[in-house]
């Protein structure tokens, strides 16, 4: 019966139940396009294009592993865990004997992966350039369609997509950045896959040049096997893997020979996990807040009705289930088509992040039923929720008691309700406080944007208390305006729980946007402050292409100067990841200063490692303590602490010297050289006239370059949170309408009154004008709080970076929201003749 009253009071009631069907509608819209993200991370396909004639594909172990075993009342527990390293792992070649000796195989060809950048004025087209030998071209295959192999160290093979873009043919010379100096090779060939590539442009060496470049003497990247005439791939794997067995080789068939061929695919998985399960987090918790505040604002304008209901009988629990129901037939309709919705969103948002090169195009977006499912289900739960906390005082209230709120709001709000309101905001509080520990971006983001939602939460419970308390502030300065003036204060004084329902999102609004924009600017801010301050070199050399080759440091020391070959990467203690830097020893305390607190950087060698204080707090390190650290490409190595530094942030935790991160990175060409030296910017650049590519610096102008690259780095992170913020300022648009809607009655008596229609509208304006101040000091506020914490945990400092024209905008942009919500419902409101209005029946 309660469902058939629900479908009628729906059906009759349209308008009532709009705001909260839009509510419903965004956000399982966006709980659909995060669960898309999540599902690609999770079963997303990364099709493979260079071992597409390789059926079974041998490959390195990509990750590290750790097993623990635990012993308690008498059962034992093995638990592991395993975490990818940064860079390519690699295989011994002895491996192809024992491969090729397995029943069924007709060949094992060699496989090697490097870095090779043609300096061509096209470019490749947005595709990533690799090296490889020639005998490897067979994986694809590729085959040459004019020209010959490479033979001598000087011949090159180059695919045709690169060779049509850059009007290349045989007897042309390219030259090549590699992991070596630039080099001109002659062109014999041009080759074309047999199979579509495109997403990499290839480039074929002789076998001794390319193992020259590759830098691993006796070890390849991978072994493509090509089975014999009549010989089942599934059986091959098989007895490829019983070969292989006592060795951390890795054996791949079918989809899995895409990670192994796009690390980078591989690790944006890991990636899309996170940012859609922390963006989707988020969401679901703002999604929440607002839902729950806009079915309360729906039962507030339904007051009387319900309490009518009581009047005649009805039962507490009838008016909780015929409201439930009606949040569940909204919910419903809301929940389907936001769901269908958020699919083409989380397409278009992982569009952009490829198109912002955080994720690569190689990852295949997958839609499946599970995200559109999950909106759905999120969405009923969230309005039957919102439902039943909104109508938690209507259905507990005598019948009498209701009628009489029906027309005056409560005198102040429930018990409950406050001491749910000061529990969150002493949450809120604690949240802030941990935050101010936490030394790591991965524990303290998600963290920040907690403590925000807390705050507002308890914002919301205390609403009407704040509002209250703001007439009480603004009553002096409200009665200047005038009439208009006198009748807001009233109001906000009368009404303060449907003034509240309005602050929420407003403070949601200023307080989420100004913590998504500011977080990365105070983190970047904090790590480029640590970096101008460690760098004490004259002049800083920094690579337009994939990096500064060792043969320009080498040039630059025949001058007698100080130069700093830095190679960044990433490597791990344990499980736990860490920013690395590999650096020249020689000279280095001239042109670098980390702030040393123990220990001395003259022991830094190939068997010693230098470590922030993060690093040694971390792990209770001091100068003479040993460290085993895995490296970038997963290789071991047990060293010796030689110091400890307390500019992390701005040069990651821990720095070896740099030739023992050269051999064990993808990329070991220099991302930058520090340089100290009497000579000038001019003759620097002479030095390096025969390197393109290359820009000699001033430090300042380097950290300028250096913030360009962050700002594009944290356009990734703006667009993840973008979708949150657009539904939140939709939530301030939809709940100010709905305020405003349910004003006409009030707005036709004031009419009759005396009131003009201006004065109406000016007291309106007065109204939003005090309910965005209170909710830009409230949402600011927390912002501060959240940053200041986040600063002293990141970077030991309490100074958030804010931009003051940002912050003026996002201000501005929620007062232009509010503003405009109020005036034209307003204005249509007051179009229609207030004696119509007045004496029509509720």
């Amino acid at each position: 019966m309660m469902l058939r009253y629900a479908l009628k009071t729906v059906r009759a009631r349209k308008a009532a139940f709009l705001g909260a069907f839009l509510a419903l509608l965004c956000a399982a819209a966006l709980i659909s396009a995060c669960g898309t993200l999540l599902d690609t991370g999770l079963r997303g396909t990364i099709r493979t294009e260079r071992y597409a004639a390789a059926p079974v594909v041998v490959s390195a172990d990509q990750y590290v592993h750790r097993t623990t075993v635990k012993h308690k009342h008498g059962r034992t527990k093995v638990k592991h865990k395993a975490k990818p390293v940064a860079e390519r792992a690699w295989l011994p070649t002895d491996l192809a004997a024992r491969i090729a000796r397995t029943p069924g195989v007709a060949r094992v060809v060699p496989e090697l992966t490097f870095l090779a950048q043609p300096s061509t004025p096209a470019g490749t087209g947005g595709r990533t350039a690799y090296g490889h030998a020639w005998e490897s071209a067979p994986l694809t295959p590729y085959r040459l369609v004019t020209g010959t192999a490479p033979r001598a160290a000087t011949d090159l093979v180059v695919d045709r997509d690169l060779a049509a873009r850059a009007r290349l043919r045989p007897g042309d010379l390219l030259t090549v950045q590699s992991t070596q100096s630039p080099r001109a090779y002659r062109i014999t060939g041009v080759a074309a896959p047999v199979t579509d590539v495109r997403h990499q442009t290839s480039l074929f060496f002789s076998a001794a040049e390319a193992r020259r470049l590759a830098g691993h003497p006796g070890q390849v990247t991978a072994f493509g096997v090509l089975p014999a005439q009549g010989t089942d791939p599934g059986r091959l794997e098989q007895a490829v893997k019983r070969a292989l067995a006592g060795t951390t080789a890795q054996v791949s068939t079918g989809d899995a020979r895409g990670p192994v061929e796009f690390l980078d695919a591989a690790a944006a998985r890991v990636r899309l996990v996170s940012m859609g399960a922390a963006t989707g987090g988020t969401s679901l918790l703002v999604a929440i807040l607002v839902v729950v505040g806009t079915f309360a604002l729906t039962v507030q304008q339904r007051h009387r009705e319900l309490a009518l209901l009581r009047a005649i009988a009805a039962t507490p629990g009838q008016i909780r289930r015929l409201l439930g129901r009606e949040a569940l037939v909204v919910g419903a309709l809301a929940g389907t088509l936001g769901a269908l919705l958020g699919l083409p969103l989380g397409a278009w948002l992982q569009s952009r992040f490829v198109a912002l090169g955080a994720v690569p195009a190689t990852l295949q977006h997958t839609t499946g039923v599970f995200p559109p499912f999950a909106a759905l289900a999120a969405t009923l739960a969230g309005a039957w929720g919102a439902a039943r906390i909104a109508s938690r005082r209507i259905s507990r209230i005598r019948p009498t008691e209701a009628l009489a709120e029906s027309r005056t709001a409560p005198a102040r709000p429930a018990p409950g309700r406050i001491a749910a309101g000061l529990l969150l905001l002493a949450g809120g509080a604690a949240l802030v406080v941990l935050l101010t520990s936490l030394r790591t971006e991965p524990a303290s983001t998600p963290v920040t944007f907690l403590a925000v939602v807390v705050l507002a939460t308890s914002v919301a419970l205390l609403g009407p208390l704040l509002v209250r308390a703001a007439a009480l502030l603004f009553a002096g300065p409200l009665r200047l305006t005038g009439h208009g003036g006198r009748l807001a204060t009233a109001n906000l004084r009368g009404n303060a729980a449907r003034m509240a329902s309005v602050v929420t999102p407003l403070t949601l609004l200023v307080g989420m946007t100004c913590t998504v924009l500011f977080v990365q600017s105070t983190l970047a801010d904090a790590a480029r402050a640590q970096s101008r301050a460690g760098v004490t070199a004259d002049w800083v050399v920094a690579a337009r292409g994939p990096g500064v080759p060792a043969e320009a440091a080498r040039r630059l020391r025949a001058h007698h100067d100080a130069v700093t070959e830095v190679v960044r990467t990433t490597v791990r203690i344990g499980l736990d990841k860490y920013p690395a830097q590999g650096v020249t020893p020689e000279g280095l305390t001239r042109t670098w200063d980390p702030e040393v607190t123990a220990g001395s950087l003259g022991r830094l060698t190939d068997r010693t490692v230098a470590v922030s204080e993060l690093a040694a707090g971390q792990h209770h390190l001091r100068p003479g303590s040993t460290l085993r650290v895995t490296l970038g490409d997963g290789t071991p190595a047990t060293l010796t602490v030689a110091a400890v530094y307390s500019l992390g942030l701005g040069f990651g935790d821990l720095t070896f010297a740099h030739d023992l991160v050269a051999h064990h990175v993808d990329n070991p060409l220099a991302s930058s050289v520090l340089v100290s030296t009497a000579r000038t910017q001019a003759q620097l650049v002479t030095t390096l006239r025969k390197f393109p590519g290359l820009d000699v610096l001033s430090p300042a102008a380097a950290d300028s370059l250096q913030a360009d690259r962050q700002r594009d780095n944290a356009e990734v992170n703006y667009l993840a949170m973008g979708l949150v913020l657009a539904f939140t300022a939709i939530a301030v648009v939809n709940t100010l309408a709905m305020s405003v809607t349910d004003r006409v009655r009030e707005f036709a008596l004031l009419r009759l009154a005396g009131a003009t229609r201006r004065q109406v509208l000016r007291m309106l304006r007065t109204e939003v004008l005090a309910v965005l101040t209170l909710a830009t000091a409230l949402g600011s506020g927390i912002a501060v709080a959240v940053l200041t914490a986040f600063s002293v945990g990141m970077a030991g400092r309490a100074a958030p970076t804010v931009t003051p024209l940002l912050y003026v905008t996002v201000v501005a942009t929620a007062a232009l929201l509010a503003l405009v919500a109020a005036a034209l419902p307003g204005r249509l409101a007051l179009r229609v003749p207030a004696v119509i209005v007045a004496t029509a029946k509720d």
